[in-house]
């Protein structure tokens, strides 16, 4: 009869288990526009997104990323969250079932005063002990603990794509500083052989000193440009040798033998849906899971202040040895079934419920704050791609057009048609128009960058690829 009351109260108390309090919404909506006010860029491909640099056609990007994931710190900082988020969901989830311990004593004592004789007892025995979750509370802290799970591993991927975006951007900027540095130093040496000529042409007496003096300064000033923008490229170069772990000399020779990485016109496709492109930012599902792991916090501090039920039972067998006597002590239990009643805590139970409830208001708006700035991330690189493809065409015939017309010049002042300052202010703006280019290229790859790490760099949610893997 005792058994069959023991029996009853634990499957009411199993029956409780099930009276979970409400929570806040684990999700929230957050207003997105219908569509994209920017130009999408046309024929451009989403797959391969994840090795979206292994497009350009330059063997070292893809080295150059790969050995910058692996020594990221950003990198290694997200694998170790998601292992302490695997630890934490391991934890929690214990809570909900049984815990059992292996007990083992031995001792030996003297069991009658003023006698010779000794026992020797040894006992081994099973200690079991259950919380049973009346009211979710160990449910609700594995949930958050799930969230938190799946929200990490997607800031691993997160990492993983702005370390790839910030070395590429490294590579485009060394790669650029060459090209420019390559325009600096022919123009440096055009600049010298004016400064020369000049100077014979003036101690023959037929052209002014001051003319003499005006192409030595802007020979001083084209080689004083040189040297600072080699100072420029070796900044840069040593950026990426840290960004990297590549050595300083190896990395010059790979750099010197790499083929120019030139932007392309469709290089990334975009959906046309906001929604469907926001679905594949690992920053924002990682701010959807911080709002569901916060509803969840919200419905174990609620039920902290519901009565608390336990169950414990204790499985033990022993041997007592008394004068050469043995005698088996074999022992079972089954309770006390506890309950614990919450009565006066000077309020800590409600201040953490309130502490729980705007924690969760904080993730809905952080939420909500990530969507319009991942929407914001994207227009821009649209604009700034758009921009930039619109002004390839115009920037390349206004490059061709001034060089032409300082070739032109600089025959004429050779033969007497021109003066040195004409000269000069058309090879100023020829080198401009030049620079002018040199930028605009690296400014197309940036936009490029900025949109493969706007639009998440290839991730998807986990139900999408368990979804994509079956079919």
């Amino acid at each position: 009869m005792k058994k069959l009351h023991i029996l009853a109260a634990a499957s009411a108390a199993l029956w409780l288990a099930g009276c979970a309090l409400p929570r806040p919404p684990a999700s929230v909506a957050a207003p997105t526009p219908p569509q994209w006010y920017a130009p999408l860029p046309h024929n451009g491909t989403i797959a391969d997104l994840s090795q979206w640099w292994r497009q350009v056609g330059d063997p070292l990007l893809a080295e150059l990323v790969d050995a910058a994931q692996a020594l990221s710190p950003s990198v290694a900082s997200a694998r170790s969250r998601i292992e302490q988020a695997r630890a934490s969901r391991v934890a929690a989830g214990a809570a909900l079932l049984p815990s059992l311990d292996g007990t083992a004593s031995a001792n030996r004592s003297n069991t009658q005063l003023g006698l010779a004789q000794a026992a020797s007892t040894a006992q081994v025995g099973l200690q079991a002990g259950w919380e049973i979750d009346l009211f979710g509370a160990n449910r609700a802290a594995v949930d958050a603990a799930q969230a938190r799970f799946e929200g990490d591993q997607a800031g691993w991927h997160e990492a993983r794509v702005s370390v790839a975006a910030e070395t590429v951007n490294s590579y485009v900027a060394l790669r650029t500083c060459g090209q420019q540095l390559a325009v600096a130093l022919n123009d440096a040496a055009s600049r010298a052989e004016t400064a020369r000529l000049t100077g014979i042409s003036a101690g023959a007496g037929f052209t002014a000193p001051a003319d003499a003096a005006l192409a030595r300064g802007s020979a001083a000033e084209g080689a004083a440009r040189a040297k600072q923008q080699r100072a420029l490229c070796d900044v840069e170069l040593k950026a990426l040798v840290a960004l990297t772990g590549m050595a300083e000399p190896l990395l010059r020779q790979k750099v010197v033998a790499a083929p120019m990485i030139v932007a392309q016109d469709a290089m990334l496709s975009v959906a046309s849906l906001p929604a469907q492109v926001l679905a594949q930012r690992p920053d924002v599902y990682r701010a959807e899971r911080e709002v569901a792991a916060a509803s969840a916090e919200v419905g174990a501090a609620r039920a902290d202040r519901y009565p608390r039920l336990q169950l414990s039972g204790t499985v033990g067998a022993g041997r007592i040895r008394v004068g050469g006597v043995d005698t088996d002590l074999n022992t079972w239990s089954i309770g006390p079934l506890a309950m614990t009643l919450p009565l006066f805590d000077g309020g800590r139970r409600a201040a953490n419920v309130d502490a729980a409830q705007v924690r969760y208001e904080e993730a809905a708006t952080l939420y909500a704050a990530n969507v319009r700035q991942a929407v914001r991330e994207v227009e821009q690189a649209l604009v700034n791609l758009d921009s930039a493809r619109g002004r390839d065409q115009d920037t390349r015939v206004a490059a061709e057009g001034y060089r032409t017309a300082f070739n032109a010049t600089e025959v004429r002042y050779r033969n007497g048609l021109a003066s040195l300052v004409e000269l000069e202010d058309t090879r100023r703006t020829a080198l401009a128009s030049e620079t002018a280019l040199v930028a605009l290229q690296r400014e197309r790859i940036a936009a490029w960058v900025a949109l493969y790490r706007a639009v998440g760099g290839g991730w998807s949610r986990p139900e999408e690829g368990a979804a994509t893997a079956q079919r």
